[in-house]
């Protein structure tokens, strides 16, 4: 995507917009601007960035040429018998592969290989609250079970009965029409508009705004997507990110886990975005809408008078006025027959989620930011047996470590020993891979250790440890479904 087709539109614009009366600049305010971004930063810091442009209080001008770039789509087209409208605004929020659009060296670098899906990797209902001070996000797991309403075939043109299917086949089968309409007959919800955002857009929209800045109390490795972070705080790029949102096999939350990590970026993104001005300047305003409008779609009635209102409205939007969370789960591996493995909806929960987003009502209290709070694990640590062994010349520092882990719950041998290896300045975390969920819950106790895996080693976890060694943090036993089905504010998981 070549940027100078942008280059022409805010110049030539410019005069036209001044000769159509004084109530345009009036409706842009100045010092608002870098707080409504962040609504639409939901996972596709794209759309976040369509609507910060659009607020930013660059002018009309350049926003009405934003407009004309946007790609169209019909998502409501012929559907009839929708649900009703409810109070507030729902964006169903899309994120497609869009593989394609990326270069060879950029797919080998995030190891992007293999062909387009032409299906949604990402899907977000994003309610804006009716007096725009509010933005609540709700994933919807791409595995969910789905049944399809009665559709025309967009790849075959054969028309097709309703039929069971993954959530993210909507799209493949029917494309953003049918998606939308799938989406409401399962919330019975009525969305309002439609954004789509794919990795291209995703990539260089967290480039132009500077990094995303992203903490982590355990080191995060995924040899699919090539991530690898250690225990810490980072400030990710565009790839970097990519890596993060996209990585399923850092534990074993799998497509759960990944989505509570896009969940936290986009609360990364809206501090980013709020305590940024970085949006106000218009060279890096144009910078944004080169990066972000090649790729975004939209429906027909998201125009330059919605950003615009939106934006105003918006300008005291901040991290804490976020919450995020999944649809309640009753089944990750629900069995279909044709189909495989399904996620499946906790159907009462979910109609009452649903109904709080109706009657524009938040999901949760907000809670102040409670740092020491235990990190949910997938095994218990009573399940979990434990040899320790000091692998410093710190006398003592085995026996304290051992210490540590029984009161946090783990079964630890409390006969401490000392570790062949000396000078280890890196706690390190050896077990068998038959035990590796186990290892990962041990690791998050130990932050910043390292696993490494010693097949044949057995049931017993051994901690050789560090000088990098402060404490143990407490963990606590919680299933994957749950972790991801609890609702948090943006600023109870951004970094302190």
């Amino acid at each position: 995507m070549s940027s100078t087709q942008y280059r022409p539109r805010p110049r030539s614009q410019r005069a036209p917009r001044q000769a159509a009366g004084p109530a345009r600049p009036a409706r842009v305010p100045y010092a608002p601007v870098p707080r409504r971004r962040p609504r639409w930063a939901m996972r596709a810091a794209t759309t976040l960035s369509v609507v910060v442009l659009a607020s930013a209080g660059i002018g009309h001008a350049v926003v009405s040429s934003l407009d004309a770039d946007i790609a169209r789509v019909d998502p409501f087209k012929d559907m009839k018998n929708r649900p009703p409208a409810g109070h507030g605004m729902n964006v169903l929020l899309v994120g497609t592969d869009g593989r394609d659009r990326i270069s060879e060296q950029e797919r080998r670098q995030y190891r992007l290989g293999g062909r387009p899906c032409n299906c949604t990797d990402t899907m977000m209902i994003v309610h804006l609250s009716q007096d725009r001070e509010r933005a609540s996000v709700v994933s919807l797991p791409r595995d969910s079970y789905a049944e399809l309403p009665e559709h025309v075939d967009r790849n075959t043109g054969r028309r097709h009965g309703p039929h069971p299917v993954k959530l993210n086949a909507a799209y493949a089968e029917g494309g953003p029409n049918l998606t939308v309409r799938t989406v409401e007959n399962m919330t019975n919800l009525k969305i309002d508009h439609y954004l789509e955002v794919d990795f291209t857009t995703f990539m260089r929209t967290v480039d132009v705004v500077g990094g995303v800045r992203i903490c982590t109390a355990e080191p995060m490795k995924d040899g699919y997507t090539g991530l690898d972070l250690a225990a810490g705080t980072h400030t990710l790029s565009g790839g970097q990110a990519l890596q993060y949102v996209r990585s399923r096999h850092i534990d074993g939350a799998s497509d759960l886990g990944r989505m509570k990590r896009q969940q936290r970026f986009l609360a990364a993104l809206i501090e980013r975005a709020t305590s940024s001005r970085v949006l106000l300047n218009p060279i890096r305003f144009r910078d944004v809408a080169v990066a972000v409008l090649g790729s975004v779609r939209a429906d027909k009635g998201f125009h330059t008078d919605e950003l615009l209102d939106l934006g105003r409205a918006m300008r005291n939007f901040s991290p804490s006025s976020s919450e995020f969370t999944t649809v309640p789960i009753a089944q990750t591996a629900y069995p279909v027959k044709g189909i495989g493995s399904t996620v499946k909806w906790d159907r009462a929960r979910a109609d009452q989620l649903f109904q709080a987003l109706r009657e524009d009502r938040p999901l949760a209290a907000h809670k102040p930011r409670r740092p020491n709070l235990p990190v949910p694990v997938e095994v218990a640590p009573q399940q979990i047996r434990v040899q320790v062994e000091n692998g410093t010349d710190t006398t003592g520092l085995g026996r304290r470590v051992d210490t540590e882990l029984t009161a946090a719950g783990f079964l630890t041998t409390k006969a401490p020993l000392d570790a062949k290896e000396r000078g280890v300045r890196r706690t390190v975390v050896l077990y068998d891979p038959r035990w590796d969920r186990s290892a990962k819950s041990l690791a998050a106790a130990l932050p910043g250790s390292e696993l490494r895996p010693v097949p044949g080693q057995g049931a017993t976890l051994r901690v050789i440890v560090g000088g990098d060694h402060h404490q143990v943090r407490e963990v606590r036993a919680e299933n994957p479904a749950q972790a991801a089905t609890a609702v948090v504010k943006g600023d109870e998981v951004t970094c302190g």
